[in-house]
């Protein structure tokens, strides 16, 4: 009898009961929500859902006038979405690699593009590299998240996370870079040849320079960058 059966299958991608963390990993590239109030999450990421749960794009003016006016300077390009209710809600975003981080009363940033969903306690705002905003397509901008509870990120693959020590910088590729500690600022480190201005080479014209204590995230893959129409 063949190991292929439909009962194999079933079994090997079942959910798992076992663990009931209001974040759990179902598998490396899923996320489970056990929901019993509300969370954030990023905007078209829920592929499925048991129980009573409503789903509501983030609003306008949520937040407050100031973190609108920064969506619309930085061309944020992940709108956000809260789920509330009761019951499990499944997030994923395209295949990557997703990652639980508690916070306790802790902060760091992390690139628009790599949240995924965190709890409804957790304080975020917007902030946009402005230098790096005319050098790339689209700009780039980051959240900046703190307080105590949950976080969902996701990377391409997996990531490596750099120590940064006083002295001692790191210099990222902007578009591989996923996440790093409060502490840290990053500014720009240009280094513009002529090998840069022809053919390939442009990506790597301008780095994410990071001093002082702290630590940086990178993913083994170079996230594009898509300006926004209007």
């Amino acid at each position: 009898m063949s190991k292929y059966t439909m009962q194999s299958f079933l079994q090997q991608t079942a959910q798992n009961d076992n663990a009931r963390e209001f974040f759990e990993l179902e598998n490396p590239y899923l996320l489970e929500v056990n929901l019993n109030g509300r969370v954030w999450a990023k905007l078209g990421s829920m592929i499925g859902y048991t129980g009573n749960v409503k789903f509501e794009r983030e609003g306008v003016l949520e937040g407050g006038l100031g973190k609108f006016l920064k969506k619309a300077v930085s061309g944020e390009s992940t709108p956000m979405m809260k789920a509330e209710g009761q019951g499990r809600v499944y997030f994923a975003e395209n295949g990557k690699k997703v990652r639980i981080i508690y916070l306790q009363n802790e902060m760091f940033y992390v690139n628009g593009n790599n949240i995924l969903a965190f709890e409804d306690a957790i304080q975020w705002d917007i902030k946009m590299m402005r230098r790096v905003a005319g050098m790339a397509a689209g700009g780039l901008f980051n959240m900046q998240l703190g307080g105590t509870g949950m976080v969902a990120i996701t990377t391409h693959f997996d990531p490596i996370t750099l120590v940064v020590q006083p002295g001692q910088p790191v210099y990222t590729d902007p578009n591989a870079t996923v996440a790093w500690s409060g502490n840290l600022t990053p500014s720009i480190k240009t280094d513009i040849s002529l090998k840069t201005l022809f053919g390939r080479g442009s990506g790597e014209s301008f780095q994410l320079a990071f001093e002082g204590q702290g630590w940086v995230v990178l993913q083994p893959y170079e996230e594009v960058y898509y300006a926004q129409a209007g």
